[in-house]
């Protein structure tokens, strides 16, 4: 504990001695952060800015997006649980060495990759991962499935219900900033830099892009035929709500088009934060997403990362 004490007061002690890099970093907290989740990613950054030469306090630059989306996940990994591709944990925990978080949540939750080989495949590796994370013996392994599908289905997950209510101001906020951006540029259309758009009008309401890749190849599902399996899915959130999908050769384009599929949710009257059913790893959940008024006849695309796991 006293670690975590010392490490306080000397990122506190930077600050002080730094009072621009304290304004700079302070401008990108979440308004639904903490203080205690804020101190964490804050000291994350921090720590990162090294890795980053790029970086210049004051200056939007491509290194800067990456160092706080980074942060966003790590966060979310600490508090939420969220669970993120192999090497995507692997860089984030690498980048978290040596921050104490004091009472940091528990969570028991199972990295196997995006997406799940079946519900069957899933439901058998999730039961067992959790039987070993609390330390059961080989022979508490062989009972009934009964008993532990009780409990899979007692766990709690999803978004809170008061949720797209404590959201909905700030997406109010940002399509406001979004409708002016396009404006300035002449109107959405195909020859626009989607993702440069959405991030300046995102940080210029104080909060951060999360973007998650996956190789196509990693997705369960697709039909047989496919043929485009090297390429890339990339999906875009703000605030652990859904924003777009989208495909591409590789991660850039990828993203390029899961930028432009959330800036079409901007094309109507207004945006609506709501709590909707989707797929993820081979089972229904709840979540949350940004929609506007156009009616669907088809269903959402599956999700590729979910920032409410249950309690175990």
């Amino acid at each position: 504990m006293a670690r975590e004490g010392s490490d306080k007061d000397t990122v506190s002690e930077y600050l002080d001695q730094n009072p621009n890099l304290a304004q700079w970093v302070d401008a990108f907290r979440g308004y639904c952060e903490t203080s205690k989740q804020w101190g964490a990613r804050r000291e994350f950054i921090l720590r990162n800015m090294e890795q980053f030469p790029a970086v210049k306090p004051g200056a939007p630059s491509a290194a800067a997006e990456r160092l706080l989306s980074l942060s966003m996940v790590w966060a979310n990994h600490v508090f939420l649980g969220c669970s993120y591709p192999p090497a995507v944990m692997a860089k984030i925990k690498q980048m978290g060495e040596g921050i104490v978080v004091k009472d940091a949540p528990e969570h028991r939750t199972t990295i196997d990759g995006v997406m799940a080989k079946g519900k069957r495949a899933a439901a058998s590796e999730g039961h067992a991962d959790v039987k070993r994370a609390r330390g059961e013996s080989t022979e508490a392994e062989g009972r009934p499935a009964g008993k532990g599908a009780s409990r899979a289905s007692a766990q709690k997950s999803g978004p809170p219900p008061q949720a797209p209510a404590q959201h909905q101001p700030f997406f109010n906020r940002l399509y406001k900033a979004v409708a002016w951006k396009l404006v300035s540029a002449g109107g959405f259309g195909p020859n626009l830099d989607h993702f440069e758009i959405l991030r300046s009008c995102v940080e210029s309401c104080k909060q951060t892009l999360t973007c998650v890749f996956v190789p196509l190849k990693d997705i369960a599902g697709l039909p047989t035929g496919r043929t485009q399996r090297d390429g890339h899915v990339c999906e875009i959130r703000c605030q652990a709500v859904y924003l777009g999908t989208g495909y591409g050769r590789d991660e850039s384009a990828a993203k390029a088009m899961a930028s432009k599929e959330a800036l079409k949710v901007f094309q109507g009257r207004k945006v609506t934060v709501k709590i909707c059913r989707r797929r993820y790893r081979g089972r229904d959940v709840e979540d949350l997403m940004l929609l506007d008024e156009q009616p669907r006849s088809q269903g959402f695309p599956p999700a590729i990362s979910y920032p409410f796991q249950g309690e175990q």
